[in-house]
């Protein structure tokens, strides 16, 4: 079985609480599974999983406290004909356990899933009259989840109840991942509302 990738022991340990010193320090871990490279920001500090070398970022004044998520480093990482992926903020609950929401074969063609299963590997999809939930293999080989809402139940607490129903289907204490885009506004409110924190923040950079 392959060695977990390093970035995450870093994103398990801020699920505890546990984050390294603020002291603007940019970490360089290994490329992702299938070249995909990221940078991770936590309070003054980043890690920047990368094939390029450190000394590739020479000059681009590279730091722990937003350097690393300057456009002139994202578009470095990506190179002439990679992508750039959302800033999102890094969001991160325990898992309640004894879930019952049902498993989803239907939804294949959505674009939530097919989105989800582009990104992350071993996607499994849940849902019922509310919406759907993806729950996955995601970043450095986290437990993932996304979540869309119904269009016609979207708004007060559908969105809410459907990830704590997610909760329940990830084992007890065990932590669950969300990527969120900080303009995102009401799938924002949802997750902190049912108890998920923010740790960080994310940029996926897929190659060219």
């Amino acid at each position: 079985m392959p060695e977990p990738h390093p970035l995450l022991a870093v994103l398990l340990a801020a699920a505890d609480g546990v984050f390294p010193p603020a002291d603007g320090t940019v970490r360089f871990l290994p490329p992702l599974v299938g070249g995909m490279q990221a940078v991770v920001s936590l309070t003054g500090h980043a890690a920047v999983a990368t094939s390029l070398p450190r000394e590739a970022f020479h000059g681009l004044g590279l730091d722990g406290f937003g350097a690393a998520l300057r456009p002139e480093v994202l578009l470095l990482l990506a190179g002439s004909t990679g992508v750039v992926g959302d800033l999102d903020v890094t969001l991160v609950a325990r898992g309640t356990g004894g879930g019952g929401l049902p498993l989803r074969t239907d939804l294949d063609d959505h674009p939530r899933v097919r989105y989800a299963r582009a990104q992350r590997s071993g996607v499994l999809v849940h849902g019922d009259e509310r919406g759907l939930v993806t729950l996955a293999s995601g970043l450095a080989g986290r437990v993932e989840m996304s979540v869309e809402a119904a269009p016609q139940r979207q708004g007060g607490a559908v969105g809410r109840s459907l990830i704590t129903d997610a909760l329940a289907l990830v084992p007890v204490g065990a932590p669950a991942f969300a990527a969120v885009a900080p303009g995102n506004a009401r799938s924002l409110r949802a997750f902190l509302a049912a108890g998920f924190v923010p740790v960080g923040s994310e940029v996926l950079v897929s190659p060219g």
